[in-house]
């Protein structure tokens, strides 16, 4: 991973922005949604900039006064980059490249827009405005997980990619959740984590323990919630704990 993604919040932040013509436009549009307050080269407040026109002497100045720098066209210059986002307010996907291409930054972007509903916002809404209600429905924090896997997995009662999620949540609080064990048997077809079918790596995301034989390498095990967990041993276990349980080996 060649960078951290992070979400800064920029609400009344002071943001350098240098540079002018359709570019600094384009970066002033986005930093003006994000809430931030555009200033010049010489605020001593701002910690961050924005190098629109990619200069060299520019960029080199403000990471000289400890400013972290984004140079447009110019990756070496930067210390962050700005991705590609999909806003399903207040649903947010960025996607990124390093700066080795915004063009696919931007058609991966676009299928993406096609793809997620609009009603996506709405439900991370009304999920927040549940979280009492959700936490005295399903008290114990595993139950809780369980519950919320359920409802949002691909067919569930508020599957993020049905457009009326969002009004289900009530019926889906009224839900029950299985807490008995459950063990499913992955046989791995290979050591690359990209060989992984979607149902193995939709089980990864789910399970709550994972029982794996010693040759499995940790960028699969890396699939797995990272609170799950890991159990090394020779076979499947007898007796597998409570929850969603899997085995997994090689071959």
């Amino acid at each position: 991973m060649h960078s951290l993604p992070v979400f800064l919040r920029l609400e009344g932040r002071a943001v350098i922005l240098t540079g002018n013509g359709d570019a600094a436009e384009a970066k002033r549009r986005l930093l003006e949604r994000a809430g931030a307050r555009i200033v010049c080269e010489d605020d001593p407040e701002s910690r961050i900039a924005i190098v629109s026109d990619g200069d060299e002497a520019t960029a080199g100045r403000l990471r000289a006064r400890g400013v972290l720098v984004n140079a447009t066209d110019n990756p070496a210059l930067c210390d962050f980059t700005l991705p590609a986002i999909v806003d399903r307010d207040p649903v947010l996907i960025a996607i990124g490249t390093g700066g080795a291409s915004a063009g696919l930054a931007k058609a991966l972007r676009q299928r993406l827009e096609a793809i997620l509903p609009a009603g996506l916002g709405a439900l991370a809404q009304a999920l927040f405005a549940g979280r009492a209600a959700i936490r005295a429905r399903w008290p114990d924090a595993s139950d809780r997980r369980r519950a919320i896997d359920a409802g949002l997995r691909p067919g569930g009662i508020i599957d993020p990619m049905k457009d009326d999620a969002a009004g289900a949540v009530p019926a889906w609080l009224e839900g029950t959740v299985d807490r008995e064990s459950r063990l499913v048997v992955i046989r791995l077809a290979s050591p690359d984590p990209d060989d992984l079918t979607l149902r193995w790596a939709r089980l990864l995301g789910e399970a709550d323990h994972i029982y794996h034989a010693a040759d499995v390498p940790a960028t699969i095990l890396d699939r797995a919630r990272a609170d799950a967990t890991r159990t090394v041993a020779d076979a499947p276990p007898a007796l597998p704990a409570k929850g969603l349980c899997l085995w997994l080996c090689l071959g």
